[in-house]
């Protein structure tokens, strides 16, 4: 870590929710594919339909992405900044293409970035391949990690740091932040409630908030790796 040139990184962070709202919503095949899916993994006294809700918004077949918040480290006046921007939309298909047609102008500039965050290697990054397929889209040479050794992966990922071999226990974002003495943010929703926020309160603008957090969380997180002083709430700049 303490090679790595913060400003290679771009860090990154995905909300997801289910496809509906609830399992009655879907017609009868896809009730069958759900049924299906999770027969082996649903919780005793539970009904498919009780489940759905509860997890189809982290199974890329039964999901969709609703926000996609990016950030990147800056020098400003010799002082580091934050610099974040959103992707959010109802329709996936068009998030998916802003995000790619952003991170293809970047390639273009740097060929030596690296996607950084929480978990993404085994959750953001392939999520997100995932649903370029299910849309039509095709997956840039950057994400297509199926066609790259494990340690050619241009990623660089704090769940994967912070486990140091160990792969017995998952720790979440907000379990390391603590641990690491970072502020978590999280004074609004978590990820349990973006579900609801999207299909009952319909407000995209605080789904992409509490995702900016996250970034900002894993930015300091990354910072505390390399022995360095945390971001303060002027450091952090929201680009529209």
């Amino acid at each position: 870590m303490q090679n790595i040139v913060l400003e290679n990184l771009l860090l990154i962070d995905i909300e997801t929710v289910p496809q509906h709202p609830t399992f009655d919503l879907l017609n009868d095949d896809w009730k069958k594919l759900w049924e299906e899916k999770t027969q082996r993994s649903l919780p005793d006294f539970t009904t498919a339909a009780e489940f759905y809700p509860q997890r189809a918004g982290v199974m890329a077949e039964f999901a969709k992405i609703v926000c996609i918040s990016i950030g990147y480290f800056a020098k400003q006046e010799r002082k580091l900044q934050l610099r974040l921007k959103s992707f959010f939309d109802d329709d996936e298909k068009k998030l998916l293409q802003d995000f790619i047609a952003t991170i293809n102008i970047m390639e273009a500039k740097n060929n030596k970035w690296s996607f950084a965050g929480h978990n993404i290697k085994e959750f953001d990054i392939p999520f997100i391949c995932r649903r370029l397929l299910i849309n039509g889209l095709p997956i840039p040479v950057y994400l297509d990690f199926q066609n790259m050794k494990p340690w050619d992966t241009n990623t660089v990922d704090t769940f994967q740091y912070w486990r140091f071999g160990d792969y017995k226990n998952y720790t979440s974002l907000k379990l390391l932040a603590a641990a690491l003495g970072v502020p978590s943010p999280k004074d609004d929703i978590d990820g349990s409630m973006v579900a609801a926020v999207y299909w009952e309160e319909k407000n995209l603008h605080r789904i992409a908030t509490y995702c900016q957090k996250d970034v900002v969380t894993t930015g300091n997180i990354i910072l505390r790796f390399k022995n360095m002083e945390l971001l303060k709430e002027e450091d952090v700049v929201i680009v529209k």
